[in-house]
């Protein structure tokens, strides 16, 4: 998340243009597999959107649908 924050691309990503345009989950691996889901589509703010520990190879459908969401909420408030 950090090199996201300094405008890097994480190491390990994929883009989640299902849930918005911007929109990428970044892959974590300690203790466990974890993901977060942000956008850094807006200039102000890179928002966290969803994150979650990964439990099976897919990323859930409700998992998607929360961060797609609030990915709206946040395009209304821009």
């Amino acid at each position: 998340m950090y090199a996201v924050q300094c405008g890097l691309t994480p190491s390990d990503w994929k883009p989640m243009p299902g849930i918005g345009p911007g929109a990428m989950e970044i892959r974590i691996r300690l203790k466990g597999a974890w993901r977060i889901i942000c956008v850094t589509r807006f200039e102000n703010a890179i928002y966290v959107l969803h994150a979650f520990q990964k439990k099976t190879r897919k990323t859930s459908k409700a998992d998607i649908e929360l961060a797609r969401k609030r990915y709206t909420e946040i395009g209304e408030e821009q």
